[in-house]
């Protein structure tokens, strides 16, 4: 067995672990404009949505910049699973104005499309064209990042997500050169989301957490980051959520997001992400309230081939680790099934929208995705179609 709540031995090969600069801490966020300027960027496109427009960070944000003597441009349409549209749309913008950089201001969604206008304005072409691994083969113009909220981890990732309107799934695009330059995390600026997004981010850190551990590509480095913030989102995701004023509970899920995004971007996913972003394309629902009803039945699954690896995850939280492994990763996909209860996450995929008729073709395109391929389970067809059973 595994030794419980302590690194696994590191796989025999060697790795490179990529993460952007990170300006991180409370009062970090008025720094944005010098970070900007020192990346040589004059004509910045500042990517947003229209929530964050009204609060007090994109007022804040554009009069750091203009302060620095920079010439900032807004693209604000940008909505949740965001569509192939929105980031022709964006660049459309970027090059109206003559940019020469990026600044994302906001969750997942904001700064997986600043990373895709990055890529049309430096590759050309329509963005559902790279998906895959390493498809984008130029450099990116520079990209800033500042999350307002705690989950995606987009911020540190070499992962772009965009949802294919036609065919009605998610596109995985995975590559180096995706990865920001500079995130600017400040957890003052997790005050203004709205409860039940704070919720479905810390779903999501959750889920990268879980799959960064058990996935195939796995390291020592990847390791102690997950057993870090699993610890930070098991103990302040229920504060934060009930209180988005406490400071400290913000503190740490921001910690926590920003170790599972390292540790995710650079062990990759698993069977929960591979079958959240076919759903999260054919029903318009949520990422993290699709992965929170996942998650549980993938540990389930997948415990057939590494159980010692969720007991050490349940040792991680305080669960009790007596008896056999598979049992205690029951134990872990229970606990986690009761946390996403008590942050007001369903427990089925039914009142997202998903239909019997629908999980054949959700099946499909789950493994077609890229974040199957480290699945520490090898998947199969019958057995994908059974987990979307037993999650509707």
């Amino acid at each position: 067995m595994s030794r419980i709540g302590g690194p696994r031995p590191a796989p025999n090969r060697v790795a490179k672990f990529h993460t952007p600069e990170i300006v991180v801490g409370p009062g970090s966020f008025p720094e944005t404009g010098a970070v900007v300027a020192g990346l040589g960027v004059q004509r910045p496109l500042v990517v947003s949505d229209r929530h964050l427009e009204t609060t007090p960070w994109y007022a804040q944000l554009l009069d750091g910049l203009r302060a620095q003597g920079l010439t900032p441009a807004s693209y604000l349409d940008v909505t949740p699973n965001p569509r192939a549209g929105e980031v022709a749309d964006g660049f459309t913008a970027y090059r109206a104005h003559g940019a020469d950089g990026l600044i994302a201001l906001g969750g997942g969604s904001v700064i997986d499309t600043a990373k895709g206008v990055a890529v049309l304005a430096s590759n050309g072409g329509v963005i559902l064209e790279y998906e895959g691994i390493d498809r984008v083969r130029r450099p990116l113009p520079p990209v800033v990042a500042i999350p307002t909220t705690a989950g995606s981890g987009a911020d540190v990732s070499q992962f772009c997500i965009i949802n294919d309107p036609e065919r009605r799934t998610k596109v995985t695009i995975i590559g180096r050169t995706l990865v920001p330059n500079v995130t600017v995390i400040d957890p003052t600026l997790l005050t203004t989301a709205p409860s039940e997004v704070t919720a479905q981010a810390g779903m999501d850190t959750l889920t990268h957490c879980v799959e960064a551990y058990v996935s195939l590509a796995h390291g020592r480095l990847t390791d102690s980051l997950v057993l870090e913030s699993l610890t930070g989102v098991w103990g302040n995701l229920e504060r934060l959520v009930d209180d988005p004023a406490d400071r400290l509970a913000g503190e740490e899920m921001a910690m926590a997001s920003l170790r599972a995004g390292m540790a995710f971007t650079n062990a990759i996913l698993g069977a929960a992400h591979a079958m959240s972003h076919p759903v999260g394309g054919h029903c318009d629902a949520p990422h993290g309230t699709i992965n929170s009803v996942l998650l549980p039945h993938v540990i389930r699954y997948n415990a057939f081939v590494c159980a010692d690896d969720f007991v050490n995850l349940a040792d991680a939280v305080g669960l009790d680790t007596s008896g056999d492994p598979q049992v205690v990763a029951d134990r872990l996909a229970d606990a986690i099934a009761g946390l996403a209860t008590r942050v007001g996450m369903p427990d089925t995929l039914t009142p997202l929208g998903v239909r019997a008729e629908d999980l054949s073709l959700l099946t499909r395109h789950a493994l077609a995705d890229s974040c199957m391929v480290t699945n520490p389970r090898r998947p199969e067809e019958s057995g994908i179609l059974d987990l979307y059973r037993q999650a509707l």
